[in-house]
Protein backbone atom coordinates (compact mmCIF):
# COMPACT_ATOMS: atom_id res chain seq x y z
CA UNK A 1 0.00 0.00 0.00
CA UNK A 2 0.96 3.43 -1.23
CA UNK A 3 2.09 5.81 2.10
CA UNK A 4 -0.46 8.31 0.97
CA UNK A 5 -2.71 5.67 1.67
CA UNK A 6 -1.61 4.31 4.93
CA UNK A 7 -2.02 7.89 6.08
CA UNK A 8 -5.67 8.52 5.00
CA UNK A 9 -7.60 10.30 7.72
CA UNK A 10 -4.75 11.68 9.33
CA UNK A 11 -4.18 14.43 10.04
CA UNK A 12 -0.55 15.97 9.16
CA UNK A 13 1.29 18.85 10.61
CA UNK A 14 4.07 18.89 8.33
CA UNK A 15 6.66 17.11 5.99
CA UNK A 16 9.90 16.85 4.54
CA UNK A 17 11.33 14.53 1.08
CA UNK A 18 7.88 13.61 0.44
CA UNK A 19 7.52 10.32 -1.86
CA UNK A 20 4.71 8.27 -2.77
CA UNK A 21 7.07 5.26 -1.07
CA UNK A 22 5.57 1.29 -0.40
CA UNK A 23 4.63 0.44 2.97
CA UNK A 24 4.12 -3.22 3.75
CA UNK A 25 4.71 -3.11 7.66
CA UNK A 26 4.27 -0.65 10.71
CA UNK A 27 5.58 -0.33 14.23
CA UNK A 28 6.49 2.35 16.86
CA UNK A 29 9.40 -0.61 17.62
CA UNK A 30 12.81 -0.14 15.38
CA UNK A 31 13.56 -3.96 16.46
CA UNK A 32 10.45 -4.98 14.72
CA UNK A 33 10.49 -2.88 11.41
CA UNK A 34 11.14 -4.70 8.12
CA UNK A 35 11.97 -3.94 4.51
CA UNK A 36 9.30 -1.12 3.79
CA UNK A 37 8.31 -0.25 6.84
CA UNK A 38 6.89 2.82 8.42
CA UNK A 39 8.44 3.46 11.90
CA UNK A 40 6.37 5.51 14.31
CA UNK A 41 9.03 7.53 16.63
CA UNK A 42 6.94 7.77 19.60
CA UNK A 43 8.60 8.98 23.06
CA UNK A 44 8.10 6.80 25.53
CA UNK A 45 8.88 7.32 29.31
CA UNK A 46 12.44 7.01 29.27
CA UNK A 47 13.59 7.59 25.93
CA UNK A 48 12.75 9.63 22.84
CA UNK A 49 11.68 7.98 20.00
CA UNK A 50 13.50 10.04 17.48
CA UNK A 51 16.57 8.54 19.14
CA UNK A 52 15.70 5.23 17.50
CA UNK A 53 14.87 6.64 13.45
CA UNK A 54 18.62 4.98 12.36
CA UNK A 55 17.39 2.02 13.70
CA UNK A 56 14.60 1.31 12.24
CA UNK A 57 16.03 2.82 8.83
CA UNK A 58 18.77 0.24 8.59
CA UNK A 59 15.83 -2.58 9.44
CA UNK A 60 14.38 -1.62 6.81
CA UNK A 61 12.31 1.74 7.30
CA UNK A 62 11.05 4.08 4.27
CA UNK A 63 9.09 6.37 5.85
CA UNK A 64 9.11 7.65 9.76
CA UNK A 65 6.45 9.54 11.44
CA UNK A 66 7.73 11.71 14.52
CA UNK A 67 5.79 13.99 16.77
CA UNK A 68 4.36 17.48 16.43
CA UNK A 69 6.75 19.32 18.32
CA UNK A 70 10.27 17.52 16.03
CA UNK A 71 11.49 20.69 13.70
CA UNK A 72 12.10 18.48 10.62
CA UNK A 73 14.39 20.97 9.41
CA UNK A 74 17.30 20.07 12.12
CA UNK A 75 16.24 16.50 12.46
CA UNK A 76 19.14 14.65 10.72
CA UNK A 77 19.08 11.47 9.25
CA UNK A 78 21.44 9.15 6.90
CA UNK A 79 18.98 9.14 3.88
CA UNK A 80 16.34 10.95 2.16
CA UNK A 81 13.34 8.99 2.95
CA UNK A 82 9.98 10.99 3.72
CA UNK A 83 9.45 12.33 7.48
CA UNK A 84 5.86 13.40 8.46
CA UNK A 85 4.86 14.88 11.84
CA UNK A 86 1.50 14.32 13.63
CA UNK A 87 -0.01 15.73 16.50
CA UNK A 88 -1.54 12.79 18.40
CA UNK A 89 1.11 9.84 17.43
CA UNK A 90 -0.18 6.82 18.64
CA UNK A 91 -3.94 7.87 17.41
CA UNK A 92 -2.22 7.94 13.81
CA UNK A 93 -0.82 4.60 14.76
CA UNK A 94 -3.83 3.00 15.06
CA UNK A 95 -5.68 4.43 12.09
CA UNK A 96 -2.71 3.55 9.54
CA UNK A 97 -2.46 0.18 11.02
CA UNK A 98 -6.37 -0.38 9.99
CA UNK A 99 -5.20 1.35 6.91
CA UNK A 100 -2.92 -1.13 6.03
CA UNK A 101 -4.98 -4.14 7.20
CA UNK A 102 -7.59 -2.80 5.00
CA UNK A 103 -9.71 -2.47 8.54
CA UNK A 104 -9.67 -6.18 9.45
CA UNK A 105 -12.35 -5.23 12.45
CA UNK A 106 -15.00 -4.90 9.75
CA UNK A 107 -15.01 -7.98 8.28
CA UNK A 108 -15.35 -9.96 11.80
CA UNK A 109 -17.50 -9.90 14.93
CA UNK A 110 -15.63 -8.20 18.09
CA UNK A 111 -15.94 -8.69 21.38
CA UNK A 112 -14.03 -6.51 23.75
CA UNK A 113 -13.51 -7.42 27.39
CA UNK A 114 -12.70 -4.67 30.14
CA UNK A 115 -12.49 -4.52 34.33
CA UNK A 116 -10.19 -4.82 36.61
CA UNK A 117 -10.40 -8.39 37.24
CA UNK A 118 -11.30 -11.58 35.30
CA UNK A 119 -10.47 -10.43 32.00
CA UNK A 120 -8.55 -12.99 30.86
CA UNK A 121 -10.48 -15.34 32.58
CA UNK A 122 -13.35 -14.32 30.95
CA UNK A 123 -11.46 -13.78 27.96
CA UNK A 124 -11.22 -17.63 27.89
CA UNK A 125 -14.83 -18.24 28.75
CA UNK A 126 -16.42 -16.48 25.73
CA UNK A 127 -13.92 -18.45 23.78
CA UNK A 128 -14.62 -22.27 24.62
CA UNK A 129 -18.77 -21.31 24.53
CA UNK A 130 -18.16 -19.82 21.32
CA UNK A 131 -16.65 -22.80 19.80
CA UNK A 132 -19.20 -25.26 21.26
CA UNK A 133 -21.68 -23.02 19.20
CA UNK A 134 -19.11 -24.13 16.38
CA UNK A 135 -17.68 -21.05 15.69
CA UNK A 136 -14.03 -20.36 14.38
CA UNK A 137 -12.54 -17.88 17.48
CA UNK A 138 -9.54 -15.76 17.83
CA UNK A 139 -8.55 -14.24 20.89
CA UNK A 140 -5.89 -11.18 21.98
CA UNK A 141 -4.69 -11.10 25.26
CA UNK A 142 -2.60 -10.97 28.20
CA UNK A 143 -1.14 -14.80 27.59
CA UNK A 144 -1.03 -14.93 24.29
CA UNK A 145 -2.89 -14.03 21.04
CA UNK A 146 -4.19 -17.50 19.45
CA UNK A 147 -6.14 -18.46 16.37
CA UNK A 148 -8.73 -21.77 17.81
CA UNK A 149 -6.27 -23.80 19.72
CA UNK A 150 -3.18 -22.72 17.51
CA UNK A 151 -0.99 -19.82 19.78
CA UNK A 152 0.43 -17.40 17.40
CA UNK A 153 2.58 -15.63 19.80
CA UNK A 154 2.94 -14.97 23.62
CA UNK A 155 1.93 -11.48 24.83
CA UNK A 156 3.49 -9.29 27.58
CA UNK A 157 0.86 -6.93 28.33
CA UNK A 158 -3.05 -6.97 28.34
CA UNK A 159 -3.33 -5.52 25.66
CA UNK A 160 -0.70 -4.91 22.90
CA UNK A 161 -0.08 -2.06 20.49
CA UNK A 162 -2.15 -0.83 18.01
CA UNK A 163 -0.50 -2.15 14.85
CA UNK A 164 -0.53 -6.13 16.59
CA UNK A 165 -3.84 -5.72 16.69
CA UNK A 166 -4.55 -4.89 13.79
CA UNK A 167 -1.94 -7.25 12.24
CA UNK A 168 -3.61 -10.07 14.29
CA UNK A 169 -6.65 -9.39 12.87
CA UNK A 170 -5.89 -9.25 9.54
CA UNK A 171 -4.42 -12.80 10.23
CA UNK A 172 -7.91 -13.94 11.54
CA UNK A 173 -9.24 -12.56 8.32
CA UNK A 174 -7.25 -14.37 6.13
CA UNK A 175 -7.71 -17.89 8.42
CA UNK A 176 -11.41 -17.48 8.25
CA UNK A 177 -12.14 -16.72 11.65
CA UNK A 178 -15.85 -15.69 12.98
CA UNK A 179 -15.54 -13.66 16.11
CA UNK A 180 -12.38 -12.18 17.71
CA UNK A 181 -11.82 -11.36 21.22
CA UNK A 182 -9.83 -8.77 22.29
CA UNK A 183 -9.19 -8.15 26.58
CA UNK A 184 -8.82 -4.21 26.32
CA UNK A 185 -7.18 -2.67 29.52
CA UNK A 186 -7.40 1.39 30.93
CA UNK A 187 -4.05 1.78 29.63
CA UNK A 188 -5.14 0.59 26.29
CA UNK A 189 -8.07 2.76 26.00
CA UNK A 190 -5.65 5.92 26.73
CA UNK A 191 -2.97 4.69 24.36
CA UNK A 192 -5.46 4.13 21.49
CA UNK A 193 -4.34 1.02 21.30
CA UNK A 194 -8.22 -0.01 19.78
CA UNK A 195 -8.80 3.02 17.95
CA UNK A 196 -10.14 2.11 14.45
CA UNK A 197 -11.25 -1.11 15.91
CA UNK A 198 -15.19 -1.80 15.64
CA UNK A 199 -16.55 -3.64 18.41
CA UNK A 200 -20.02 -5.46 18.49
CA UNK A 201 -20.12 -6.40 22.10
CA UNK A 202 -18.08 -5.52 25.52
CA UNK A 203 -18.31 -6.40 28.49
CA UNK A 204 -17.15 -4.87 31.28
CA UNK A 205 -16.36 -7.12 34.79
CA UNK A 206 -16.18 -5.20 37.94
CA UNK A 207 -14.41 -1.92 38.38
CA UNK A 208 -11.97 -2.39 41.79
CA UNK A 209 -9.10 -0.13 43.03
CA UNK A 210 -5.75 -0.96 41.32
CA UNK A 211 -3.47 0.84 38.67
CA UNK A 212 -3.99 4.14 40.94
CA UNK A 213 -0.29 5.37 40.39
CA UNK A 214 1.76 8.16 38.59
CA UNK A 215 2.07 6.45 35.47
CA UNK A 216 -1.11 5.01 35.08
CA UNK A 217 -4.39 6.71 36.58
CA UNK A 218 -4.44 9.76 38.80
CA UNK A 219 -7.81 8.48 40.51
CA UNK A 220 -10.33 5.63 39.92
CA UNK A 221 -12.63 8.63 37.92
CA UNK A 222 -9.71 8.49 35.75
CA UNK A 223 -9.47 4.99 35.72
CA UNK A 224 -13.31 4.61 34.76
CA UNK A 225 -13.50 7.14 32.40
CA UNK A 226 -10.73 5.35 30.52
CA UNK A 227 -13.01 2.08 30.68
CA UNK A 228 -15.82 3.66 29.85
CA UNK A 229 -14.38 4.37 26.48
CA UNK A 230 -14.18 1.25 25.37
CA UNK A 231 -18.21 0.98 26.31
CA UNK A 232 -18.54 4.00 23.81
CA UNK A 233 -17.75 1.94 20.67
CA UNK A 234 -20.01 -0.81 21.01
CA UNK A 235 -23.85 -0.75 20.97
CA UNK A 236 -24.53 -3.92 22.92
CA UNK A 237 -23.01 -3.98 26.29
CA UNK A 238 -22.58 -6.74 29.43
CA UNK A 239 -22.32 -5.25 32.89
CA UNK A 240 -22.12 -6.42 36.45
CA UNK A 241 -24.92 -4.92 38.48
CA UNK A 242 -23.26 -6.40 41.83
CA UNK A 243 -20.49 -3.83 41.66
CA UNK A 244 -20.75 -0.16 42.14
CA UNK A 245 -19.08 1.46 39.62
CA UNK A 246 -20.33 -0.75 36.09
CA UNK A 247 -24.36 -0.50 37.69
CA UNK A 248 -24.15 2.80 36.82
CA UNK A 249 -23.06 2.67 33.38
CA UNK A 250 -26.95 2.33 32.13
CA UNK A 251 -27.79 5.92 33.72
CA UNK A 252 -24.37 7.15 32.18
CA UNK A 253 -24.88 5.69 28.48
CA UNK A 254 -28.65 5.42 28.41
CA UNK A 255 -27.96 4.96 24.45
CA UNK A 256 -27.02 1.24 24.41
CA UNK A 257 -28.13 -2.22 24.58
CA UNK A 258 -27.57 -4.30 27.89
CA UNK A 259 -27.09 -7.39 29.21
CA UNK A 260 -26.80 -7.56 33.54
CA UNK A 261 -25.68 -10.07 35.55
CA UNK A 262 -25.54 -10.58 38.60
CA UNK A 263 -25.05 -13.38 41.86
CA UNK A 264 -27.55 -10.51 44.21
CA UNK A 265 -29.89 -9.03 42.31
CA UNK A 266 -32.60 -11.46 40.75
CA UNK A 267 -33.78 -8.71 38.33
CA UNK A 268 -30.20 -9.38 36.16
CA UNK A 269 -30.67 -10.73 32.58
CA UNK A 270 -28.57 -13.67 34.05
CA UNK A 271 -28.58 -14.64 38.14
CA UNK A 272 -26.26 -17.60 39.76
CA UNK A 273 -27.60 -19.28 42.73
CA UNK A 274 -27.43 -22.30 45.46
CA UNK A 275 -23.23 -21.86 44.69
CA UNK A 276 -20.75 -25.00 45.51
CA UNK A 277 -17.59 -24.08 46.03
CA UNK A 278 -14.44 -26.85 46.09
CA UNK A 279 -10.51 -26.64 45.81
CA UNK A 280 -11.11 -27.82 42.38
CA UNK A 281 -14.49 -26.77 40.55
CA UNK A 282 -17.73 -24.04 41.39
CA UNK A 283 -21.13 -25.28 40.85
CA UNK A 284 -23.78 -22.90 40.57
CA UNK A 285 -27.78 -22.72 39.48
CA UNK A 286 -28.06 -20.80 36.32
CA UNK A 287 -31.28 -18.67 36.00
CA UNK A 288 -31.99 -17.12 32.58
CA UNK A 289 -34.92 -17.30 29.75
CA UNK A 290 -37.00 -18.01 32.71
CA UNK A 291 -35.06 -21.68 33.16
CA UNK A 292 -32.88 -23.13 35.67
CA UNK A 293 -29.55 -25.27 34.94
CA UNK A 294 -26.67 -26.57 36.72
CA UNK A 295 -23.82 -25.58 35.92
CA UNK A 296 -20.27 -26.84 36.68
CA UNK A 297 -16.86 -24.26 36.31
CA UNK A 298 -14.04 -26.18 36.23
CA UNK A 299 -11.95 -23.45 37.98
CA UNK A 300 -12.41 -22.98 41.86
CA UNK A 301 -14.16 -19.39 43.36
CA UNK A 302 -17.26 -17.22 43.83
CA UNK A 303 -15.30 -15.06 41.56
CA UNK A 304 -14.93 -17.16 38.95
CA UNK A 305 -18.73 -17.83 38.93
CA UNK A 306 -19.18 -13.77 37.82
CA UNK A 307 -16.51 -14.39 35.25
CA UNK A 308 -18.82 -17.15 34.01
CA UNK A 309 -22.23 -14.80 34.26
CA UNK A 310 -20.12 -11.94 32.01
CA UNK A 311 -19.26 -14.88 29.26
CA UNK A 312 -22.34 -16.34 29.19
CA UNK A 313 -24.12 -13.22 28.40
CA UNK A 314 -21.80 -11.96 25.75
CA UNK A 315 -22.27 -15.54 23.97
CA UNK A 316 -25.78 -15.46 24.07
CA UNK A 317 -25.30 -12.47 21.71
CA UNK A 318 -24.55 -15.58 19.00
CA UNK A 319 -27.43 -17.40 19.92
CA UNK A 320 -25.38 -20.21 21.88
CA UNK A 321 -27.59 -22.88 23.66
CA UNK A 322 -27.29 -23.91 27.29
CA UNK A 323 -25.75 -27.46 26.94
CA UNK A 324 -22.95 -25.49 24.86
CA UNK A 325 -22.51 -23.25 27.95
CA UNK A 326 -22.70 -26.15 30.07
CA UNK A 327 -20.16 -28.16 28.33
CA UNK A 328 -17.45 -25.39 27.74
CA UNK A 329 -17.65 -23.99 31.30
CA UNK A 330 -17.48 -27.91 32.72
CA UNK A 331 -13.97 -28.02 30.45
CA UNK A 332 -12.44 -24.32 29.97
CA UNK A 333 -8.83 -23.75 31.71
CA UNK A 334 -6.90 -20.95 31.75
CA UNK A 335 -3.05 -20.61 31.78
CA UNK A 336 -2.03 -19.12 35.41
CA UNK A 337 -5.45 -18.49 36.93
CA UNK A 338 -6.19 -20.37 39.65
CA UNK A 339 -3.88 -22.97 37.88
CA UNK A 340 -3.27 -26.62 39.93
CA UNK A 341 0.18 -27.56 39.12
CA UNK A 342 0.70 -31.32 39.08
CA UNK A 343 3.82 -32.95 40.84
CA UNK A 344 5.41 -36.06 42.05
CA UNK A 345 5.11 -35.09 46.33
CA UNK A 346 1.40 -34.84 45.55
CA UNK A 347 1.28 -31.49 47.18
CA UNK A 348 -1.91 -28.94 45.96
CA UNK A 349 -0.03 -25.85 44.28
CA UNK A 350 -2.03 -23.54 42.98
CA UNK A 351 -0.82 -20.30 41.02
CA UNK A 352 -2.57 -17.40 40.36
CA UNK A 353 -2.52 -13.77 38.79
CA UNK A 354 -4.32 -12.27 42.24
CA UNK A 355 -2.46 -9.05 42.42
CA UNK A 356 -5.12 -7.03 43.62
CA UNK A 357 -6.29 -6.61 47.38
CA UNK A 358 -9.51 -8.01 46.31
CA UNK A 359 -8.61 -10.70 44.05
CA UNK A 360 -5.63 -11.77 46.71
CA UNK A 361 -8.71 -11.98 49.33
CA UNK A 362 -10.86 -13.68 47.00
CA UNK A 363 -8.41 -16.67 46.25
CA UNK A 364 -7.82 -17.02 49.47
CA UNK A 365 -11.17 -17.04 50.69
CA UNK A 366 -11.95 -19.30 48.08
CA UNK A 367 -9.17 -22.34 49.11
CA UNK A 368 -9.23 -21.78 52.66
CA UNK A 369 -12.71 -23.47 53.61
CA UNK A 370 -11.73 -26.67 51.76
CA UNK A 371 -8.47 -27.19 53.00
CA UNK A 372 -7.71 -29.59 55.90
CA UNK A 373 -4.25 -28.16 56.59
CA UNK A 374 -2.80 -25.12 56.15
CA UNK A 375 -3.04 -22.08 53.56
CA UNK A 376 0.65 -20.95 52.52
CA UNK A 377 0.56 -17.89 50.70
CA UNK A 378 4.03 -17.53 49.18
CA UNK A 379 3.52 -13.86 46.94
CA UNK A 380 4.97 -9.82 46.66
CA UNK A 381 3.52 -7.36 44.63
CA UNK A 382 5.11 -5.31 41.68
CA UNK A 383 7.08 -2.46 42.22
CA UNK A 384 6.71 0.82 40.00
CA UNK A 385 2.53 0.58 40.91
CA UNK A 386 0.30 1.72 43.11
CA UNK A 387 2.17 1.75 46.69
CA UNK A 388 -1.47 2.21 48.91
CA UNK A 389 -2.23 -1.71 48.32
CA UNK A 390 0.73 -2.92 49.62
CA UNK A 391 -0.12 -2.57 53.37
CA UNK A 392 -3.80 -3.76 52.54
CA UNK A 393 -2.66 -6.25 50.89
CA UNK A 394 -0.33 -7.86 53.72
CA UNK A 395 -3.36 -7.41 56.11
CA UNK A 396 -5.64 -9.62 53.74
CA UNK A 397 -2.74 -12.42 53.93
CA UNK A 398 -2.37 -12.13 57.53
CA UNK A 399 -5.77 -12.30 58.36
CA UNK A 400 -6.47 -15.50 55.86
CA UNK A 401 -3.68 -17.28 54.95
CA UNK A 402 -1.72 -19.67 58.11
CA UNK A 403 1.30 -18.46 56.82
CA UNK A 404 2.79 -15.95 54.44
CA UNK A 405 6.10 -16.11 52.61
CA UNK A 406 7.00 -12.79 51.26
CA UNK A 407 8.90 -12.88 48.10
CA UNK A 408 9.88 -10.95 45.22
CA UNK A 409 7.80 -10.45 42.15
CA UNK A 410 7.88 -7.95 38.96
CA UNK A 411 10.26 -6.05 40.95
CA UNK A 412 10.78 -3.77 38.19
CA UNK A 413 12.89 -0.82 39.35
CA UNK A 414 12.21 -0.57 42.96
CA UNK A 415 13.98 -2.09 45.69
CA UNK A 416 12.67 -5.20 46.43
CA UNK A 417 13.39 -5.16 49.56
CA UNK A 418 11.45 -1.79 49.86
CA UNK A 419 8.31 -3.44 48.76
CA UNK A 420 8.09 -6.43 50.95
CA UNK A 421 8.42 -4.20 53.72
CA UNK A 422 5.44 -1.64 52.24
CA UNK A 423 3.04 -5.29 52.64
CA UNK A 424 5.30 -5.81 56.32
CA UNK A 425 3.05 -3.09 57.43
CA UNK A 426 -0.34 -4.84 56.90
CA UNK A 427 1.05 -8.19 57.65
CA UNK A 428 2.49 -6.62 61.27
CA UNK A 429 -1.43 -5.58 62.15
CA UNK A 430 -2.50 -9.17 62.40
CA UNK A 431 -1.67 -12.41 64.18
CA UNK A 432 -0.19 -14.34 60.94
CA UNK A 433 2.63 -15.94 60.82
CA UNK A 434 5.34 -15.08 58.08
CA UNK A 435 8.54 -14.93 57.07
CA UNK A 436 10.37 -12.71 54.10
CA UNK A 437 12.52 -14.67 51.59
CA UNK A 438 13.53 -12.27 48.65
CA UNK A 439 14.42 -14.68 46.13
CA UNK A 440 11.51 -16.55 44.68
CA UNK A 441 12.56 -19.61 43.47
CA UNK A 442 13.73 -20.10 47.22
CA UNK A 443 10.53 -18.65 48.49
CA UNK A 444 8.72 -21.36 46.45
CA UNK A 445 11.19 -23.89 47.45
CA UNK A 446 10.68 -23.19 51.49
CA UNK A 447 7.04 -23.73 50.93
CA UNK A 448 7.00 -26.89 49.39
CA UNK A 449 9.40 -27.90 52.46
CA UNK A 450 7.28 -27.36 55.07
CA UNK A 451 3.66 -28.03 53.32
CA UNK A 452 1.96 -31.32 53.71
CA UNK A 453 -0.54 -32.93 51.56
CA UNK A 454 -3.21 -31.48 53.72
CA UNK A 455 -1.80 -28.12 52.87
CA UNK A 456 -2.17 -25.98 49.98
CA UNK A 457 0.61 -23.47 48.86
CA UNK A 458 -0.75 -20.25 47.10
CA UNK A 459 1.59 -18.89 44.73
CA UNK A 460 -0.24 -15.23 43.84
CA UNK A 461 1.07 -12.68 41.44
CA UNK A 462 3.11 -13.82 38.09
CA UNK A 463 0.00 -15.81 37.04
CA UNK A 464 0.85 -16.39 33.22
CA UNK A 465 3.66 -14.50 33.28
CA UNK A 466 7.41 -16.62 32.34
CA UNK A 467 9.69 -13.90 33.38
CA UNK A 468 10.52 -11.64 35.80
CA UNK A 469 11.14 -8.31 35.89
CA UNK A 470 14.38 -6.50 37.34
CA UNK A 471 15.84 -3.24 35.88
CA UNK A 472 14.23 -2.91 32.61
CA UNK A 473 15.63 -6.45 32.17
CA UNK A 474 13.32 -9.33 31.65
CA UNK A 475 14.43 -12.57 33.02
CA UNK A 476 12.73 -16.06 31.91
CA UNK A 477 11.17 -17.46 34.63
CA UNK A 478 8.06 -19.99 34.73
CA UNK A 479 6.97 -20.89 38.41
CA UNK A 480 5.67 -24.43 37.01
CA UNK A 481 9.22 -25.20 35.81
CA UNK A 482 10.42 -23.60 38.83
CA UNK A 483 8.25 -26.04 40.79
CA UNK A 484 9.14 -29.34 39.17
CA UNK A 485 12.64 -28.96 39.03
CA UNK A 486 12.80 -27.85 43.33
CA UNK A 487 10.55 -30.99 43.85
CA UNK A 488 13.07 -33.58 41.49
CA UNK A 489 15.91 -32.05 43.48
CA UNK A 490 14.24 -32.92 47.22
CA UNK A 491 13.62 -36.14 45.53
CA UNK A 492 17.10 -36.94 44.37
CA UNK A 493 18.26 -35.91 47.61
CA UNK A 494 16.25 -38.21 49.95
CA UNK A 495 17.62 -41.45 46.98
Amino acid sequence: MKLNEVLKNIEIKNSKNMKNVEITNISSDSRVIKENGLFFAINGYNKDGIEYIESAISNGAVAIIVEGSVNLDILEISKEIPIVSVEKMRYSLAIASCNLNDNPSHKLKVIGVTGTKGKTTSTFMIKSILEAHGLKVGLIGSIAIYIGDKQLEITDRTTPESYKIQESLAQMVQENVDVAIIEVSSQAMKLDRVTGCKFDVALFTNLTEDHISPREHKDMDDYFNAKMELIKLTPNVVINLDNEYTTNIPQILPDKHYTTFSMKNENADIFAKNLKPSNAYVDFTLCMNSSENDVRVSIPGEYMVYNALGAISVALYFNVTTEEIKEALKNVKVFGRSELVPNKLGLTIMIDYAHTPASLESILKTVKPYTKGRVICTWGVGGDRDKAKRPIMGEISGNLADYTILTSDQVRTEDPMGILKDIEVGLKRTNGEYTIILNRTEAIRYAISIATKDDIIVLPGLGNDLYIEYMNVKYPYNEREVIHDIIEEMLAEKN
